[in-house]
């Protein structure tokens, strides 16, 4: 199975940027959907970002449209997610996430995941 190392969370201010990525152990990572996920303290992790195997479709949680960009590059095996615009409420641990199923914003279908990476928004 494949293997999803998630990188660049940090603490930033209201307002401010950061990028994400998530790196792939192989290259079965161009087969598949990658989305990005989060779970806040004492609630449910959510769907951020998806993005289909060849990039073209991406889809958002309305929270994030306009304010973050997923996107992938197959041949370094790497997903990122741009975040701008950043606000507290934001404040996640973020999380990578493979699928067979083209776009799906549902995580029962993904299949693999990586461990996270903390983002803390202060205001």
């Amino acid at each position: 199975q494949v293997q999803l190392e998630e990188s660049g969370g940090g603490m930033v201010q209201d307002g401010d940027s950061l990028s994400l990525s998530c790196v792939a152990s192989d290259r079965t990572f161009s087969d598949f959907t990658m989305g990005w996920f989060r779970q806040a303290p004492g609630e449910e992790r959510e769907f951020v970002a998806s993005i289909t195997w060849n990039g073209a479709n991406t889809y958002y949680a309305d929270s994030v449209k306009g304010r973050f960009t997923i996107s992938r590059d197959n041949a370094k095996n790497t997903v990122y997610l741009e975040m701008n615009k950043l606000n507290p409420e934001d404040t996640a641990n973020y999380y990578c996430a493979a699928s067979r199923r083209s776009g799906t914003a549902w995580e029962g279908e993904y299949h693999a995941w990586g461990q996270g990476t903390q983002v803390t928004v202060s205001s």
